[in-house]
């Protein structure tokens, strides 16, 4: 007897489609794994700007000072040169309002002593030329005097010279008178003239080496007189001389005196300047932390944050040592913002929405605290541009992308703990060498 609960039950008869459907993934599985697969490594970073000048700004005080009026609050937007707020002096070195005008009038005092000691060199240099002309002409005049002194003493040599001569004629002529006279052949009177003749001879020739003896002692005297000349003139140059010099260092050191009140001056002008503290760039200003009026800030004190308005971002990323390896310049990098909705297949990027492109531009070759190295990503201006609402520090996903290789050499890698495969990334200039070689 058949039991019809067991037709129900066992549809031993029934068509069966498992087999069919167990081939069908089975062929669906073995398509899937003969795929490209885009290898790719992932990192995590944060918004970044390449240039120093477009990062937040700390305001600094410039000087120490008391805050007497604020021209912004927390989140306004400033231009540059715009004012932030104004200080007031709280040194007593800087009371003084009339500072600046007071200081000048001691620069002008400084001058006027430059210039009196300027005459005085003037007149000095004037002395000292009256001084040179006036030994000069002294000189002169006894140069003269001893010229015709020698001229003199020559006309003198000339005369004892002939009385030289005449005296020995008349000795001669003496001699020669006295013998006749001792063998009677002339009278006493021709002797006795012939001997006052002889004794004239002898009286001139003494007048002459007198007169010889005096001239040459005036010349003597004239030499002496030469020196002390030259002796006394050097003695008022040299004091003139030396007048002249320390003028000249008087003059010098006005000099200084007037270069370091110049250079206060301009420090003081320079000073009333920082009284106003003023936006370095286009921004907006944040994190103000002090408040009121009369707080006292030091010098280079922190006043608050200016964020730049325009910013040129980039993307910094922290790689592990194991993969620094990958990671060339010029390598594709899919950037994931937070805050910013996204699809990823991170083995299909171009099939991802809310990805990114950009490059890595540099690589650093120093590990940071952290452990990771740091890498820079640039904005790839060919695909799809980044979002205009980003902002500094926003934090980022990233995928690198590596090498394209089927599903199931990814599936084998991943199984058997291998790297992704290494490649180097071709850039245009890499091209460009290849062709030329």
């Amino acid at each position: 007897m058949k039991i019809q609960s067991f037709d129900k039950i066992y549809n031993i008869h029934k068509k069966s489609y498992v087999k069919r459907w167990f081939l069908s993934f089975f062929i669906l599985a073995i398509i899937v794994l003969f795929l490209p697969w885009t290898q790719n490594i992932k990192v995590v970073g944060n918004v970044t700007t390449l240039y120093q000048e477009q990062r937040p700004q700390q305001l600094n005080s410039p000087i120490p000072g008391k805050i007497i009026k604020w021209y912004v609050k927390n989140g306004d937007y400033v231009k540059k040169g715009d004012t932030i707020l104004q200080l007031s002096e709280v040194k007593d070195d800087y009371f003084d309002p009339l500072l600046v005008k007071r200081t000048e009038q001691q620069v002008e005092a400084k001058k006027g002593v430059r210039d009196y000691y300027e005459a005085k060199v003037g007149a000095t240099n004037n002395q000292l030329q009256a001084l040179t002309t006036a030994k000069d002409l002294k000189l002169n005049q006894i140069d003269i005097k001893i010229s015709q002194l020698k001229n003199k003493l020559a006309g003198e040599e000339a005369e004892l010279a002939a009385a030289t001569n005449e005296l020995k004629l008349s000795e001669d002529q003496y001699i020669r008178q006295k013998k006749m006279y001792d063998e009677g052949l002339v009278s006493l009177t021709q002797f006795q003239q012939r001997n006052i003749s002889y004794q004239n001879a002898i009286a001139k020739k003494t007048a002459s080496e007198n007169k010889v003896a005096q001239t040459r002692q005036e010349i003597s005297t004239m030499a002496i007189e030469q020196n002390a000349v030259i002796q006394d003139y050097t003695e008022k140059l040299s004091k003139t001389e030396g007048e002249r010099f320390q003028s000249m260092g008087q003059i010098e050191g006005s000099e200084g005196d007037i270069a370091k009140l110049e250079n206060q001056v301009a420090n003081y002008k320079f000073r009333q300047g920082l009284y106003f503290i003023v936006a370095s760039q286009d921004g907006q200003i944040v994190q103000l932390n002090k408040a009121g009026i009369g707080e006292i800030l030091k010098e280079t004190e922190s006043i608050g944050i200016i964020v730049p308005k325009m910013v040129d971002y980039a993307v910094e990323i922290y790689i592990k040592p194991v993969d620094l390896p990958l990671i060339k310049e010029g390598q594709r990098v899919m950037c994931i913002f937070d805050g910013f909705p996204a699809i990823v297949f991170s083995g299909w990027p171009d099939s991802s929405y809310g990805t990114f492109a950009g490059k890595v531009i540099a690589i650093e070759n120093n590990i940071s605290a952290n452990g990771l190295f740091k890498a820079l990503i640039v904005e790839d201006k060919t695909q799809k541009r980044w979002p205009p609402k980003i902002r500094m520090g926003t934090g980022v996903q990233g995928i690198a992308i590596l090498n394209d290789v089927p599903v199931w050499y990814e599936l084998w890698r991943n199984i058997n703990g291998f790297p992704p495969d290494y490649y180097e990334v071709k850039t245009a200039k890499t091209g460009q060498n290849e062709k030329q070689k």
